[in-house]
């Protein structure tokens, strides 16, 4: 989510069959618009519970590496992580990890009752890598966030430096708190700029770990026909960058990506933002990390349901020696800054890609 084995249980017989076109059973898309429309077609309000697997895979997840396994029926889905997928340089106790599953629990409970569900989410607390989601029948509802599903994007661009409103603000601030997280809202400059002290220290201290930048190379697609091929990863055109054959683009890397030029990247972003939002929990066990990133996934549904745009800036909470020092200087210290997001108002840029469901289902 930065810049950026699973599961027992039965899957009803027919249950993984899709009603929307997916990439598994439609012609592979030639080019990156194609792919586009496909990954973030509107829900099909048709499509039962696979359709709410799709809603999951649309959420934020780390270096989009999609880590999640369902198990389907038609009473329950199960998602747990799948460790194929994790990063143990930018993640090495899988916190990012299962705060993407809880983003993934947070959409499908959205998307449900659009879909024709009431979904109720439960942890395992005895077995804390899976949730499951309960499923029963009702008829359609309207849900406002539902429609923001297949429209939120973290925007890696800077925004337009306009303030918000305290009433956009408040409804951001309610939609992030729950559940033991803290959605704490920073839009004093002065404590912007500090927060942007501990981002450009969490950079250099990452851009000079060889097995962050290795990890992170790994996860970028240089070109349409890699995020293509893949359907997975940092897309180039996901963060601005021109397509290039990946060859050359290696080549290129160290020049183009500095440490320098990155602080005076996120600087840009920073200071074009309207504020920061901290996600901060006590419970630092997968348990919290599940429910901070159910909240953030609201918080983003919220904000683009409102027109506003929202990036990661998770470098401080992922060096674990820069953590304690920015809860200090937030005053939660006895809380861990779990996700760090900027937010204002700004331009799409092209969505990433995704995985069609048929190829995160596990068939039992």
């Amino acid at each position: 989510m930065n810049r950026r084995r699973l599961l027992s249980g039965a899957s009803a017989a027919g249950a993984t069959a899709v009603a929307a076109p997916s990439f598994a059973n439609a012609p592979r898309p030639r080019t990156y618009g194609e792919a586009v429309k496909v990954t973030w077609r509107p829900l099909d309000p048709s499509g039962g519970t696979p359709e709410i697997v799709r809603a999951g895979t649309l959420a934020a997840n780390s270096h989009n590496t999609q880590p999640w396994r369902f198990i389907v029926s038609d009473k329950q889905i199960v998602i747990g992580p799948d460790f194929s997928r994790r990063c143990p340089a930018v993640d090495p106790d899988d916190h990012h990890l299962f705060a993407s599953l809880g983003c993934a629990v947070e959409n499908m409970v959205q998307a449900a009752a659009a879909l024709g569900f009431d979904a109720e989410a439960r942890v395992d607390v005895t077995n804390p890598d899976r949730v499951g989601i309960a499923l029963d029948r009702r008829p359609p509802a309207r849900n406002e966030l539902t429609d923001a599903i297949t429209q939120r994007q973290c925007t890696r661009d800077a925004f337009d430096g306009r303030a918000l409103s305290a009433e956009h603000l408040s409804a951001l601030g309610k939609a992030g708190t729950a559940d033991g997280v803290e959605c704490l809202l920073v839009t004093e400059r002065p404590r912007m700029d500090a927060m942007l002290d501990y981002v450009n220290q969490g950079n250099t201290i990452q851009m000079r770990d060889e097995a962050f930048m290795r990890e992170l190379i790994h996860w970028i697609r240089f070109n349409d026909a890699m995020a293509i091929k893949h359907l997975d990863g940092l897309a180039a055109r996901s963060s601005g960058n021109p397509s290039l054959p990946a060859w050359l683009a290696r080549r290129l890397l160290p020049f183009v990506m500095t440490e320098s030029g990155e602080n005076d990247k996120y600087a840009k972003h920073v200071r074009s933002s309207a504020g920061i939002a901290v996600f901060s929990t006590r419970q630092n066990d997968k348990l919290g990390w599940i429910a901070a990133g159910r909240a953030y996934q609201r918080f983003a549904l919220r904000a683009t349901a409102l027109g506003i745009r929202q990036a990661f800036l998770n470098q401080p909470a992922e060096v674990a020696s820069l953590r304690p020092q920015i809860a200090a200087y937030l005053g939660i210290a006895d809380r861990r800054p779990d996700l760090i997001v900027r937010f204002g108002r700004g331009p799409m840029l092209p969505p990433s890609l995704r995985r069609p469901i048929e190829a995160v289902i596990d068939k039992s």
